[in-house]
């Protein structure tokens, strides 16, 4: 019998055969996500697989809250709580206008949205049991499967996944799960999800409450710390931006200050107040602006953005997207000189401080609790400063404002890549 020859050692020249690495099933070519509906969180999570090079090879799942009426007062119960209560509360519609002789002819479907019942989604829903077979039967021919979760109605869904199917799977969960971090191989949270532990915190809060308020432990080994939330925008992103939108923006007068508006939030609350004051500072820096475009989000209050529109909207120098496709978010990202943008929204800021350029922000002294820790910390870097309305924009731009682009999602990248080679896994070459 002839002996067997294995294949040669890999030479300093040549690729390494997967059998020197550990097998084919030590190799991660294919990834899932877990999303939320919202796009703030699932940006990140796609983010994330974006810069691991699996944005070719990735699944959207998504976990799915009914919507509409008394549902979004429902949002902090559990999913599964919250869907059985929606069936029930239906059921009880139904059989009241059934009995109710006045309304039968009147009898219609509950309310909709999208063209669908209130409830359903358009996307495949997140199924523990479907994508914990899935990472089981096609284990040995595609090896192990990376599954990445951001925003608190992932956590669940992400916990159940790695508890079924540990040796398949590698979960990475973004956003702080708040307790029980072993649940997941890797957690990648911003530092100010850590405030609710600093002193600060402490004092605002009534001793009696500190056992409810979580974190309660310090970050360990699972933890990855970010200074702000991940997402898809970098150089190369920007690159492609700024060739898509160049025959629109390239020749608009500089510079060219880009205007985010976002909307008020449980940590950053804001009203008609600031959109005035918002519209005032603007009209202070117009003279040292070339252009400036508004856009608003789809948070943004209609009585926030009508006092905008109307104050501003008139003005020649200025801009307002209108919210009709195609969206020119990435084409202000590439073009702007700067950009003034409200306190309200982690993921704008974070977006806009990748690319090196003056960030200021309107309304950070509203902000409390960790937003405000947020801020703090982009302050202290010297990323952001405050809008005031007596900036000398042009100026700024050219001489006296420069600091480090903020790399979070490169970073969170590079700490997978070491937490994969400890369990003797690797991404794709």
């Amino acid at each position: 019998m002839k002996p067997i020859r294995l294949p040669e050692p890999p030479s300093p020249t040549m690729g390494v055969p997967e059998i020197f690495e550990g097998g084919a099933n030590s190799i991660v070519r294919r990834a899932v996500v877990i999303g939320n509906g919202f796009t703030g969180s699932e940006n990140q999570s796609i983010g994330l697989i974006r810069a691991l090079g699996l944005s070719d090879n990735c699944s959207l799942y998504r976990v799915t809250r009914p919507r509409g009426g008394i549902n979004e007062w429902l949002h902090w119960l559990p999913v599964s709580l919250h869907k059985k209560l929606d069936y029930v509360l239906r059921q009880l519609y139904i059989y009241w206008r059934l009995l109710t002789p006045a309304r039968r002819k009147k009898l219609a479907a509950l309310p909709s949205e999208n063209g669908f019942s209130v409830g359903l989604s358009t996307v495949l829903e997140a199924d523990v049991k479907q994508i914990v077979n899935m990472a089981r039967e096609t284990y040995e021919k595609d090896g192990p499967l990376l599954v990445v979760a951001s925003g608190r109605d992932t956590i669940s869904i992400a916990s159940s996944i790695k508890r079924l199917a540990s040796q398949n799977v590698f979960v990475v969960q973004i956003q702080h799960p708040r307790s029980h971090l072993n649940r997941f191989d890797l957690v990648i949270t911003p530092h100010h999800d850590y405030y609710p532990m600093t002193p600060q915190a402490r004092e605002q809060v009534p001793r009696f409450l500190w056992k409810w308020i979580t974190p309660r432990e310090p970050p360990d080994e699972h933890v990855v710390l970010t200074v702000g939330a991940l997402h898809q925008i970098d150089f190369a992103a920007l690159r492609v931006a700024a060739s898509t939108w160049h025959d629109e923006f390239a020749p608009l007068p500089k510079p060219l200050l880009v205007v985010n508006i976002g909307g008020p939030t449980s940590c950053c609350r804001y009203g008609t107040d600031l959109a005035k004051q918002l519209t005032v500072n603007l009209l202070g820096v117009l003279d040292s602006c070339g252009s400036v475009r508004i856009s608003f989000s789809n948070r943004t209050p209609a009585k926030v953005s009508n006092i905008v529109i109307k104050e501003i909207g008139n003005t020649p120098k200025v801009y307002i997207w209108d919210g009709e496709e195609p969206n020119p978010h990435m084409g202000h990202l590439a073009w702007a000189d700067a950009f003034v943008i409200t306190a309200d929204s982690v993921s704008m800021i974070s977006e806009a401080c990748s690319t090196g350029k003056p960030v200021y922000i309107m309304g950070s002294e509203r902000c409390t609790w960790k937003l405000s820790d947020f801020h703090k910390c982009l302050g202290e870097r010297g990323v952001v400063r405050p809008f005031t309305g007596s900036e000398d924009v042009s100026k700024q731009i050219s001489e006296s404002w420069s600091y480090p682009p903020l790399n979070d999602t490169a970073e969170a990248a590079r700490r997978v890549h070491e937490a994969l080679a400890e369990r003797g896994l690797r991404l794709r070459p």
